[in-house]
């Protein structure tokens, strides 16, 4: 397998195949960054014209896409407070106060870094240990799942910082939204008004579009209209972005390794995603902390644990789908069909057979991920100028760009007015110190929760101990337990 994969690096040799590289991871970095326009929309988009790409370049192209597109959605979040994506909400949580504090370059440095080294270790892993790890994915069966979900639903509320009781709401809130619409156990509307318009549900990008970019332009709009970095004289330069050791050591190898390695194994289950990833990482990461006071306060330590997470699980997201058929995200979905369409089947036999056709696949996933440390280099002072940017400029271009792209990815005029009334509720929610995080989080896991909970009853005709009877289940919820007693119980009380 070693001599595929190195053929597979020399694939990317090839001028042309390297330019689809270059341009996809572009493309991605644009995408993920501006609101309301994702690494699966720009996949989506581009969908139609890989039947006339040829495979290699066309798989390049994807997982450059999936994987600067994931990063860049904390790009965003760090400079204005409006993440591009769900991915890095945890991100701007840690992020954006440094940027409030003049240290933006250093935030965008570290971020690059941790996202950089967690593709890098999720792209190895997947190249040389899919095969074993999609086995040990297979071990998990559906009150596994559900305790994996709920461990990450009890994580969003204790971690989130300020009151537990307002999170916990918050959490709840964004259970209650999750369940309007279709319901796929019955197949039948659920709390929809008798509105046609409601059948589908909430979708993603409106609830993410509204809970950040609405909610933030309403809050930003009472404030001068300047950047958050006008000070006198402020100059960022090139070597600024490059993260400086003593920031590397306070932070530890080891919680880069080990966040990239909860990232990958939460991208091996489907459904586990960017978010779940992040936050898994992120609360691990506080729980073991000398620091945790810094937390929600711009922890250099929290956003690195985030970011490895984040990025390495686009590794372990591919593995299900190659070797199981099973995507691990929406983006993987769509690398499905992009598959599918040059007449690869993702299967058990997939990597024995086509391991020569596979590999560029890989090789691109890891090159893109050095990319990304190299791309903040280039164009983080562009980056900063985001914070620096007149505000009324600002927010009305992200309003208009966020609208577009909320039209764009569901051809709905309604989903756009979901936006807007989310974004207001929001701002509400916000003038009351409500955190949106545990919204978020909670409207994104609240369908898997209550699948795998409603599929193990069924099974088990009722019976709840089938939540208690694995030791994966029990080995999750005694992981619950020790996040609640370090992180809340035994938490340093601050200030």
């Amino acid at each position: 397998m070693s001599g595929e994969i190195l053929q597979g690096f020399g694939a990317l040799t090839d001028p042309v195949t390297f330019f689809y590289l270059v341009g996809g991871f572009l493309m991605g970095l644009l995408f993920g960054a501006i609101p309301g326009l994702t690494a699966t929309l720009a996949i989506a988009l581009l969908l139609p014209f890989t039947f006339a790409m040829e495979l290699t370049n066309a798989l390049v192209m994807v997982m450059a896409i999936f994987m600067s597109g994931i990063y860049a959605g904390s790009v965003t979040g760090i400079t204005v407070n409006i993440p591009g994506a769900a991915g890095g909400a945890i991100t701007t949580m840690e992020g954006y106060p440094l940027t409030k504090r003049g240290e933006g370059a250093k935030a965008l440095s570290l971020d690059a870094l941790a996202s950089s080294i967690g593709g890098v270790l999720g792209a190895l892993v997947l190249m040389f240990v899919a095969i074993p790890m999609s086995q040990f994915a297979l071990l998990f069966r559906t009150p596994d799942k559900f305790a994996l979900v709920f461990m990450a639903v009890v994580t969003v509320v204790i971690v989130a910082k300020g009151s537990i009781w307002k999170s916990l709401v918050a959490v709840t809130l964004g259970l209650m939204i999750s369940t309007v619409g279709f319901d796929n156990m019955v197949a039948q509307g659920r709390f929809d008004f008798g509105s046609h318009n409601l059948i589908e549900g909430v979708l993603l990008l409106p609830a993410v579009i509204g809970l950040f970019a609405v909610c933030e332009l309403f809050l930003q709009g009472g404030s001068p209209p300047r950047g958050a970095l006008d000070a006198p004289n402020f100059k960022v330069r090139h070597r600024d972005f490059l993260p400086k050791w003593a920031d590397i050591r306070e932070i530890g190898w080891w919680t880069y390794v080990k966040s990239s390695i909860i990232g990958v194994l939460i991208g091996m289950l489907p459904g586990g995603g960017a978010s779940m990833a992040s936050f898994v990482a992120y609360a691990e990461a506080k729980r073991v902390s000398k620091k945790r006071e810094e937390y929600g306060n711009g922890s250099h330590e929290g956003l690195s644990a985030a970011e490895s997470a984040n990025n390495a699980m686009c590794g372990g997201a591919v593995v299900p789908l190659l070797t199981l058929g099973i995507p691990g995200d929406a983006v993987t979905a769509i690398i499905f069909g992009v598959l599918l369409i040059h007449g690869l089947v993702p299967g058990p036999g997939l990597l024995t057979n086509e391991m020569a056709t596979i590999a560029p696949m890989f090789a691109a996933l890891m090159v893109a991920a050095v990319f990304v440390f190299l791309s903040v280099l280039v164009f983080g002072p562009y980056y900063i100028r985001l914070a620096r940017m007149n505000r009324a400029v600002l927010y009305s271009f992200i309003a208009m760009v966020a609208m577009v792209g909320t039209y764009a990815s569901t051809f709905s005029v309604f989903q756009m007015w979901v936006a807007l009334g989310i974004g207001i509720f929001a701002y509400l929610l916000r003038l009351m110190s409500y955190p949106l995080v545990p919204m978020l989080m909670g409207f994104i896991l609240g369908p898997y929760l209550e699948l795998y909970m409603r599929r193990a009853l069924i099974t088990s005709q009722g019976d709840v101990m089938i939540f208690f009877q694995s030791p994966i289940s029990l080995g999750l919820y005694a992981m619950m337990f020790l996040f609640i007693y370090f992180l809340r119980i035994r938490a340093p009380k601050v200030g």
